[in-house]
């Protein structure tokens, strides 16, 4: 995991959306979206590489 990147964990898993939509994933490494910007959230679409966070400890 890197500081604007997804969480990575060992598939398959299965997620439950804030949507309430099941997610069924039987990669063997799925990314979980953290930054809220994936087209597929829950699910990482690498969007975090296209814009960064502004850093909150830059002043």
């Amino acid at each position: 995991m890197t500081a604007d990147g997804p969480i990575l964990i060992e598939g398959p898993v299965r997620l439950i959306a804030p949507d309430g939509r099941e997610l069924c994933c039987d990669r063997f490494l799925v990314a979980i979206c953290t930054c809220h910007r994936s087209g597929s959230y829950p699910l990482c679409d690498t969007s975090h590489r296209r814009r960064r966070r502004a850093d909150p400890e830059a002043g």
